[in-house]
């Protein structure tokens, strides 16, 4: 009896050690399942008689494979397509005011928005004037056009750009930088999705902007610093007449947000429309690492 009980001790460690697990989880389960498999066949021989080896073979094999079921953890495939939503963290209690495709320069915005950091000709490419009059807009986007632009945009106090070359601190500061970086010169981070929070309500946008403001403040938009102070009371954050309206702003807010991958955002207004839409390039079937290469890594399944 004590020999068969050896032999499945070692049976039992040869099984486990084969195992793809770490050196020491192959150690401590093999351990604790040898102690569990031992003590447990010498309860079985005390409470009944084990008529032949055969049997006390297959009923120890049943006891290794319980005890390995107890010991080894449950992998668990999550069924919420939004369980890597806490990759990043919120950006809280941000002053938050409204900016549009095609603004006009003004006392606290004096930088006119007929283009962007990164479109020279954003105003055209957007279709026309994203006006935030309510009078003047219809399911989110303008009464008089469709946009060619998603209009669900944002825009953040950074740019990774300067004089047609990448900036120096944008390789450690931009936490997906490796994975989309392409040349020097081209942006990393134009069109990139953000989530918006307002109480209990969060609206998707695309970055496609910088400021308010600043264009180089990596600290805040990366980093764990608050918006520097500025005309519109140190607001950190620029949000579209979309993101505006879904939310329940009116004029000036706090809110929170934070950068969120392309395949943790829910669909919603902000997936309809716009030749830059991450989504509507995914409807139309065209190689997103082409197209939207600072989303494309995003867009993967989560266990590839």
């Amino acid at each position: 009896m004590r020999g068969l009980c050896f032999q499945l001790r070692e049976r039992s460690l040869a099984g486990i050690v084969g195992a793809p697990s770490s050196i020491g989880m192959k150690i401590a389960t093999a351990i604790s399942a040898v102690f569990f498999v031992t003590a447990s066949l010498r309860a079985s021989e005390a409470q009944s008689p084990i008529s032949s080896s055969t049997d006390f073979q297959k009923a120890a094999m049943r006891l290794r494979e319980n005890a390995l079921l107890k010991l080894e953890p449950q992998v668990v495939a999550g069924t919420n397509f939004r369980s890597g939503f806490n990759r990043y963290p919120w950006k809280r209690g941000i002053v938050t005011t409204v900016f549009w495709v095609g603004e006009r320069p003004t006392a606290n915005n004096p930088v006119p928005n007929y283009k962007s950091s990164w479109d020279t000709r954003w105003a055209q490419n957007y279709g026309g004037l994203d006006s935030p009059d309510p009078a003047h807009r219809r399911n989110f986007i303008p009464a008089k056009f469709v946009p060619r632009q998603n209009p669900f945009y944002i825009a953040l106090p950074y740019n990774d750009v300067s004089r047609g070359t990448t900036k120096s601190e944008a390789r450690r500061a931009i936490p997906w930088f490796k994975q989309t970086f392409e040349r020097p010169g081209k942006s990393v981070l134009k069109g990139r999705w953000v989530a918006v929070r307002r109480g209990n309500r969060i609206a998707y946008a695309q970055w496609e902007d910088c400021g308010p403001f600043r264009t180089d403040h990596w600290q805040y938009v990366f980093g764990n610093q608050r918006p520097l102070p500025n005309l519109n009371q140190g607001a950190g954050l620029d949000v579209s007449p979309a993101v505006r309206d879904y939310l329940g702003m009116r004029g000036k807010n706090v809110c929170d947000w934070k950068f969120v991958e392309a395949r943790d955002v829910p669909p919603g207004p902000w997936t309809k429309y716009g030749d830059n839409n991450t989504f509507v390039l995914q409807r139309r079937g065209v190689n997103l690492f082409l197209v939207d290469r600072n989303n494309a890594y995003g867009m993967r399944k989560r266990l590839e």
